[in-house]
């Protein structure tokens, strides 16, 4: 089985214990902050990461304290701040995200593998302003009644393609944060090739969110030529000793 595959039999289970117990309550969940404003400032925004480990790099740093390094991201001038809430394959937990969402004054997304409406209710009670939600995971069907729940609750959603015909569905569903991901999810490989060709494809007034695979300067600058009006970026940054001053060095190269 390929990896989606595999987190699809994970999330099918996830989603059934949940169902099984009482419904989250999002109705004392803070205000939610907007993504889509944070990442509409001139210039390329970032989306800088929490991520304890990952399938491909293994453990990054599975002791990282989820607050100090959120804070240290914003006062590097990160957008927003992504956080990795999968456990199996990534080491992180909603306890992850409400810390961060309490140390920040910037949009938090969680990112995580949602496949029903109830992880979005989850994702709101736990703090949460935007979801992530990959289209290669879902039916058109799924598609829609996701982004249906993120309205509903007041969410806003990163809508992640990595094909032509992903960014066709996702367009066709009314997704406006549009995340081109340059890792084949189902050999994790990446190509910052496929992300360039992808958000040429995109439409002009979506937002458009280059993930994975990026380094360097020189990389963030490729993205924003290509016409990315963000970047998402973790892995180069956990893996650093002070991820708030990576996170400043890649924005200042």
């Amino acid at each position: 089985m390929s990896f989606l595959d595999v987190v699809a039999e994970e999330k099918a289970l996830e989603v059934a214990r949940l169902r099984a117990g009482p419904l989250p309550d999002p109705h004392r969940a803070p205000t939610p902050r907007s993504l889509a404003a944070a990442l509409s400032a001139p210039g390329l925004s970032a989306i800088a990461e929490v991520k304890r480990c990952s399938p491909s790099q293994g453990a990054i740093r599975p002791d990282a304290d989820a607050a100090a390094i959120a804070r240290g991201y914003e006062q590097a001038g990160a957008a927003a701040i992504s956080v990795l809430t999968d456990g199996p394959h990534f080491g992180g937990s909603l306890a992850d995200l409400a810390a961060v969402r309490d140390a920040v004054g910037c949009p938090v997304l969680r990112k995580d593998f949602l496949v029903d409406p109830i992880q979005v209710l989850e994702s709101r009670t736990a703090g949460a302003d935007a979801v992530l939600l990959i289209v290669a995971m879902l039916s058109d069907r799924q598609l829609l009644e996701l982004l249906a729940s993120a309205r509903e609750t007041g969410l806003e959603a990163l809508v992640e393609i990595h094909t032509a015909e992903e960014l066709d569905r996702a367009v066709a569903a009314g997704s406006e944060i549009l995340g081109v991901n340059s890792r084949n999810l189902a050999d994790l490989t990446i190509d910052l090739g496929r992300a360039e060709a992808l958000i040429a494809l995109a439409p002009a007034h979506a937002i458009r969110v280059a993930e994975s695979g990026l380094h360097t300067p020189a990389d963030l600058e490729r993205m924003a030529q290509a016409g990315a009006s963000a970047v998402l970026v973790g892995t180069s940054l956990m893996s650093s000793a002070d991820p708030g001053a990576a996170l400043e060095r890649l924005l200042c190269g």
